[in-house]
């Protein structure tokens, strides 16, 4: 192998080039239009334009990617994880275009790659699944008697593809119907395939899962497992390593179990086994027939390079360690960075502002970020990885979350603060972390995340302060009057410089004494680091200390009458997406909460819903269309008031 070809983007792509870089083997990056200037582009050794927008275009065209291969010398490709790593078609012209394929072989990919097919062979040699229907009739009635006969709650889910895309939980008959229209939709436009799967619904499991690895002498090892119970939408935000859960009898049953159906598979490389664990009962959920996104706690616990171990078995080598030679030392949590605000809703927009926090020993920070990223709504919301290993399982939470408090991140909203706030929780803390965990904590957490009033009147005064002339500058006898609003609540200051960057500031009847610093502003001999950015309008987003509070200027806007709001309200557009399906219809009563339109936004479909009883006045979309931020979607009629 002398020439490796990523067929990926971002974190991954980059991660790939690392590790092949230093075991001597040359590069090649691909990239979509919007990816042209991106990071890992400019690592590769080369690269090579796909041409296109959205992945359809790029990251999923197995002729161009072949075709970059050819036209680079390569003579091997690494798919990464997401778009066609598991993918059989698209290993097997890999292999038929004489190139050394990084992952498992074709036939083990189409045998596994199937939820369906993979709980067959599972049952087959005594792997526990739960009750379900995987048959071929996809009809809804069939489908129904079988939800009759598992007994409800049941979890509909597409048999192909996989982060959490094409699932629904549905708890009476109901609701069966619609959910497996929406699950088909998403799976249709996520993998190609609308086939669907039911199962028993287990209602407070935790996710397991198992990393093997095989390498093609027959040797089939496992590294352990990942506990990845922290999830939204059922796609994981953290993910730690070994389970708090699971003992060492535990462990060898599971890993037991997850070798055995990579051996029945014919496995060969990094594959992954996730299970439902419910008590001391774990049942089969699916097997990942790639490299895992949280492969890195793994890394961190063992000490291995897993992208290597990839490579070398590519190259026909055997695993360099059997089972007794593995060793899990100490505890590693990653999170996932995410574009999306406390809602879990996905955002697009530029990244202006970017800092790391100190990665030290323990400390391992996998990403594509830098100041000027574009987040595009092509791909999916994921920005970046941060990992964490410690001696213990506490230190290695402290460590992660003073971590993200030290990261700098603005442009756009971002998950950061609400992932600190996860792993503070005191549920979290103890081990107790169920797939439930983030739906029954939310509201809590959320809570959690609104900054101190001193906080938030340091953000003010250095976003008002920005424009302002260098801190040398003369003093002014006059005060100056400003408004500003941060979420609901609207501060009314009355700022007096007197030069050099101190000011007095009046709120309500109290005065603050404020020195402007570099990177920072003391409040009342109290100093709070700041960064600023202008995101336009007005509008402002400033991280002070670990909180990231976004502002508006109101100093020069009129004043809006109390009880004066418009009668008819409107609802907009939360994010970029592509509307899938509309459900609202000019004059029909609506009830808050109600489902009104689905868009379909960073691989993801998403319901957007009537924020209160009312009557639709006008539809200002249709179906199929793209929308951006802020676009509105639906007036509502006024209402009668008393």
């Amino acid at each position: 192998m002398k020439r490796l070809l990523i067929a990926n983007r971002g974190e991954i792509a980059r991660r790939v080039i690392r590790t092949a870089h230093r075991m001597g083997i040359a590069t090649v990056a691909v990239f979509s239009e919007p990816d042209a200037r991106a990071p890992h582009v400019r690592e590769a050794g080369m690269a090579f334009a796909l041409g296109g927008a959205g992945s359809a275009e790029s990251y999923l065209r197995i002729d161009r990617l072949i075709a970059a291969a050819r036209a680079t010398g390569a003579d091997a490709l690494h798919p990464g994880y997401g778009f066609l790593s598991e993918n059989a078609d698209f290993a097997q012209a890999v292999i038929d275009a004489g190139l050394t394929w990084v992952g498992p072989p074709p036939e083990a990919i189409r045998a596994l790659g199937s939820k369906s097919a993979a709980k067959a062979l599972a049952q087959a040699h005594g792997v526990p699944v739960l009750p379900g229907y995987f048959g071929a009739d996809q009809g809804d009635g069939t489908f129904a008697a079988e939800a009759e006969r598992i007994g409800y709650p049941v979890m509909v889910k597409a048999v192909a593809g996989g982060g959490g895309r094409g699932m629904r939980l549905v708890a009476e008959a109901a609701q069966l119907p619609a959910a497996l229209a929406s699950a088909r939709a998403e799976a249709l436009a996520g993998f190609g395939s609308a086939d669907l799967l039911i199962e028993s619904a287990v209602r407070r499991p935790r996710h397991v899962e198992v990393q093997v690895f095989a390498d093609a002498q027959g040797r089939c090892i496992h590294l352990g497992e990942r506990d990845c119970s922290v999830q939204r939408r059922h796609q994981k935000i953290v993910e730690e390593a070994p389970s708090p859960a699971v003992t060492p009898e535990l462990r060898e049953r599971l890993g037991e179990a997850a070798v055995a159906l990579a051996r029945a598979a014919g496995y060969v490389g990094a594959g992954t086994v996730e299970f439902l664990l419910d008590g001391n009962r774990f049942f089969l959920m699916e097997m990942n027939t790639r490299l895992q996104v949280e492969h890195p706690v793994t890394e961190m616990l063992t000490g291995l390079d897993l992208v290597e171990w990839q490579i070398r078995v590519a190259r026909g080598e055997p695993l360099p360690l059997t089972q007794d030679q593995v060793r899990l030392q100490g505890h590693a949590i990653e999170v996932r960075l995410c574009a999306e605000d406390e809602r879990f809703a996905p955002h697009t927009g530029t990244v202006r502002a970017f800092a790391e926090p100190p990665l030290g020993e323990g400390l391992r920070f996998d990403h594509a970020i830098e100041t000027g990223t574009e987040v595009t709504p092509h791909y999916d919301a994921l920005l970046g990885k941060l990992i964490a290993h410690a001696p213990t399982r506490a230190q290695a939470i402290e460590r992660l979350a003073h971590a993200l408090d030290a990261t700098v991140l603005l442009g756009l909203p971002t998950n950061r603060a609400l992932l600190a706030a996860c792993l503070r929780h005191p549920v979290f803390g103890a081990g107790e972390a169920l797939i439930p965990f983030l739906a029954e904590q939310g509201e809590g957490l959320r809570d959690a995340l609104r900054p101190p009033a001193e906080a938030v009147l340091a953000g003010v005064l250095v976003a008002a302060c920005a424009d302002r002339p260098a801190p040398g500058a003369l003093p002014c006898p006059f005060a100056r009057p400003l408004r500003w609003r941060h979420g609901d609540a609207v501060l009314d200051l009355a700022v007096l410089e007197h030069g050099h960057g101190r000011l007095s500031v009046a709120q309500g009847d109290r005065t603050h004494e404020a020195l402007l610093q570099p990177q920072g502003v003391a409040i009342d001999g109290v100093r709070h680091a700041t960064t600023a950015v202008a995101l336009g309008d007005g509008h402002w987003q400033v991280q002070v200390g670990p909180h990231t509070l976004t502002l508006s200027d109101l100093s020069h806007r009129a004043r809006t009458r109390a009880g004066a709001a418009g009668a008819v309200g409107e609802l907009r557009a939360p994010f970029n997406g592509k509307l899938v399906a509309v459900h609202a219809r000019p004059g029909a009563r609506v009830a808050k909460g109600e489902a009104l339109f689905a868009i379909e936004s960073m691989k993801i479909e998403h319901l957007i819903a009537a924020p209160r009883d009312a009557t639709v006045q006008a539809v200002s979309v249709s179906a199929g269309q793209q929308v951006a931020p802020g676009q509105l979607l639906v007036s509502f009629a006024a209402e009668a008031t008393a």
